[in-house]
Order: structure tokens, then C-alpha cells, then sequence
């Protein structure tokens, strides 16, 4: 356990970079198993990773530790049309690729202290947003300067579980959350008709924030052949960005949205387990997040206020299913598919030129391989299919905006390996 504090600070000063995510701005999943599973966990436990999507699952592991990394690689645009007045004077493709590549380090610990309980600790990045465009979007600024934001979240979950008996097992997380968040070119809204306070609207660097929050979680084996979980999170309360006090609603305040979902694995043979999850994202409960925005901003509620603009998102529901195959002693194979609702509505397009995370469908592959010193060396691939969003009435008619069409369009693929032991 000593060797897992010292680790701690290094993992979390690489989490510090950039982190894109989607199901909304969710992960599709957690650790590298379960990513290749389509995001699949909840009554699935593979490793010292568990925590992050059901905790009672570090009571089935027994002693591990595992270590992994994920590179992103996003693909996001908006496309403008009809603008200014009709004229199309804004029209045109602006990419919000300029930052291409992210890494997104995992590390879980796990230790069985006797038959009935368990201590341990995931950390893994939760989700988060980013958006690069090089060229600035003329409705943030009028200047071309770059615009985008760089929002992320990296929770640490001190984990310990019960065996009520030998067939369930209860576990409970605290969330320990760290964000950090910037913007940048979003001048046009840093004045005082459009915001509660100027100058802590944008272009003011990084500013963190900090919170916690309680996951509770459920497995239980059923049958010989079923195996059943449930897990539910608590909204994660975070301190302000006080940077950003002018941007988001409440003053800055952006906590993390409970969740909640159920599981199933069934073991068809022994070399085959058929496995699916759904999972709920409670959005639109964090009004930053929530709250409708240009609506609001023109009804007179300015950005920071309590009723300020968000990101208008909705509630998101997710499935998940996934298939794992023992092809030998020494190769694991894995498929999967995640499919999510849609966060962003059409009429709320234009803001979330900021965080398009709009793509819908997952599709992943991975494998796990024995090394002859009983370690396992995992690897996923995940491709999130093209997605768009159409516009409607998105730009407001009137000045300043003069109305027209924000399209978002996203893809995504991500790669990631990890290697862990039974201690």
C-alpha cells in the first residue's frame, strides 16, 4: 500500500493533461478489460479497476494491480450556414482539432484482508471535454484568436467491500474528484450585459477544482451461470472554478452528475461469457451542464448567474453489451458495443460548438494474453462512429447573433493497453 501512495501524485500529474469522452462526456468505460467489452462492468469485474464502475467488483478480483493507458484521438467540427441575416457571411467548416492526441493513464490496487472484506483504490480519468479551433469561431470572438475548452476529470476511489455470503458482495467508493477546466476566445461574452462577472469568463489559464461524492455497488451470483449488479453514484459536489465564476452557472460551480445502472454475465460455456449493462447519466441535475443556453442568456439570465446559460444537455441513457472468449489458457478475446442516447438537443448547437460530444456508438475489440510469469498484458481498440447534429433555429435570429446553423460532427478512436498481477 506504501508503494500505491507514492504512486498516486505521479498518476494524477498525467491525468493533468487533456481528456475527450462519450457517452456525453463520460468514458465509454473503465480499465482496459472493460473498455474492450464496450464499456461492460457492472457484473463483469475483471481487475483493480472495478471500482470505477461497480465497487462490490474489487470483492471478486482478489489481489491485484494494474496499470494502463488510453490514447485518444477525436475528430470534431462544426459547420455554420445561413448566417448574418441569411447573407452567409459566417458559412464555412471550422475545425476544433488543433490539440489532436490525448493520453489518459489507469491504476488500480486491490487487497483481501479476510473472507469477507476487501480494501483498495481506483484511479482513472472519469471523462471530460476538449475543443481546439486554431481560427477562433466568429460568434465567441471577432478577432480569429483561438477558442476552445480544455475540461477534465480525475477521480481517485478508496474502495472497500463486504461478502454477505458466498454468493453477493456489497462495496462502497468515496469519489475523491479533482477538474480542472480553461477556456479560451470567448470575448464576445466577457462584458457586463452577458455575464455576472467580467473578466472570469475566459482566457484566465487552468483553474481546478476539487469534491467528492459516494459510489454504492452490488454483485451477486445468482445461478451457476448468472451473475447479477447493480451500482449507483451520488452526485459528486465540487468547489468553484473561481476563474471561470462568470462562465458557468452558480458562480462557477461544475459538479460531476449522479448515475446509476444495472449488469448481467451469463457464462454460456465455459470458454463463453455474454455480458450487458445500462447505465443512466443524471445531466441535466447539474445546471451548468443542464441549463438551456442562448434561450436563457437573451430571457435576461446572464452567464454565472443560478438560472445561467449551460450546455443544455440532456439526461443520457447508455447499453452496453460485450462478449469474452477464452480461446486458450493464455488468450482472452473480447467484443463489444456501446450505444448512448443523445445529450445534445438541435436547438442547442451554437455553445456546444464548445463540447460536441455528440457521437452515439461504440464498437471494441480487445484481448488479454498471459505471459509465462502469470502476469496479463491487455489490449482494446474502440471506434466511435461518425456522428452529427443538425441545427435547428441554433443561432438566434437578431442582433448580435443575425441566426443561421451550428452542425456538429464528431468520430473517435481510441487504443489502450494494460498490464497487471494477482499479489
Amino acid at each position: 500500500m506504501r508503494t500505491t501512495v507514492k504512486l498516486l501524485p505521479w498518476l494524477l500529474s498525467i491525468m493533468a493533461g487533456h481528456a475527450f469522452a462519450t457517452d456525453g462526456y463520460f468514458a465509454h468505460g473503465y480499465g482496459v478489460k472493460g473498455l474492450g467489452l464496450g464499456g461492460v462492468g457492472i457484473a463483469l469485474p475483471q481487475d483493480a479497476l472495478a471500482a470505477a464502475t461497480n465497487p462490490a467488483g474489487l470483492g471478486i478480483v482478489g489481489d491485484r494491480i494494474d496499470f494502463g493507458v488510453t490514447w485518444f484521438k477525436p475528430d470534431r467540427d462544426v459547420r455554420l450556414s445561413n448566417t448574418a441575416g441569411g447573407s452567409g457571411a459566417l458559412d464555412g467548416r471550422y475545425d476544433g482539432n488543433d490539440t489532436e492526441h490525448f493520453f489518459i493513464p489507469e491504476f488500480g490496487y486491490n487487497r483481501v484482508i479476510n473472507d469477507r472484506t476487501t480494501l483498495g483504490v481506483s484511479v482513472y480519468g472519469n471523462g471530460g471535454m476538449n475543443t481546439d479551433y486554431k481560427d477562433g469561431i466568429p460568434y465567441f470572438n471577432t478577432t480569429g484568436s483561438r477558442t476552445g475548452i480544455d475540461y477534465l476529470q480525475v477521480v481517485v476511489a478508496p474502495t472497500a467491500t463486504w461478502r454477505v455470503n458466498e454468493q453477493h458482495v456489497l462495496g462502497v467508493s468515496l469519489n475523491l474528484a479533482y477538474q480542472r477546466f480553461e477556456a479560451k476566445g470567448l470575448q464576445n461574452f466577457d462584458n457586463a450585459l452577458s455575464t455576472t462577472s467580467v473578466g472570469n469568463v475566459t482566457n484566465n489559464g487552468h483553474d481546478n477544482s476539487y469534491g467528492a461524492g459516494l459510489r454504492f455497488g452490488w454483485v451477486g451470483q445468482v445461478s451457476d451461470a448468472v451473475t447479477l449488479g447493480a451500482t449507483y453514484q451520488t452526485k459528486t459536489y465540487a468547489s468553484k472554478f473561481d476563474k471561470y465564476k462568470g462562465l458557468f452557472a452558480e458562480g462557477g460551480d461544475i459538479d460531476i452528475p449522479a448515475n446509476y445502472g444495472i449488469g448481467i454475465a451469463i457464462k454460456t460455456t465455459p470458454s463463453l461469457t455474454l455480458a450487458a449493462d445500462a447505465q443512466r447519466i443524471l445531466y441535466s441535475d447539474v445546471d451548468s451542464i443542464g441549463n438551456l443556453s442562448l434561450s436563457n442568456l437573451l430571457a435576461g439570465n446572464a452567464l454565472g448567474s443560478s438560472k445561467g446559460p449551460g450546455f443544455g444537455w440532456r439526461d443520457v441513457t447508455v447499453f452496453k453489451v460485450g462478449a469474452q472468449y477464452a480461446y486458450s489458457d493464455t488468450l482472452t478475446l473480447r467484443a463489444g458495443y456501446n450505444h448512448s442516447s443523445q445529450p445534445v438537443r438541435s436547438s442547442e448547437t451554437l455553445l456546444n460548438i464548445l463540447a460536441p460530444a455528440v457521437v452515439q456508438d461504440h464498437l471494441t475489440l480487445g484481448a488479454t494474453y498471459t505471459l509465462p510469469n502469470k502476469a496479463e498484458l491487455s489490449f482494446f481498440f474502440a471506434h466511435a462512429f461518425e456522428n452529427k447534429v443538425r441545427g435547428s433555429n441554433s443561432i438566434p435570429a437578431g442582433a448580435p447573433f443575425g441566426g443561421g446553423e451550428a452542425d456538429l460532427r464528431m468520430n473517435q478512436n481510441s487504443l489502450g493497453v494494460a498490464y497487471g498481477w494477482a499479489l
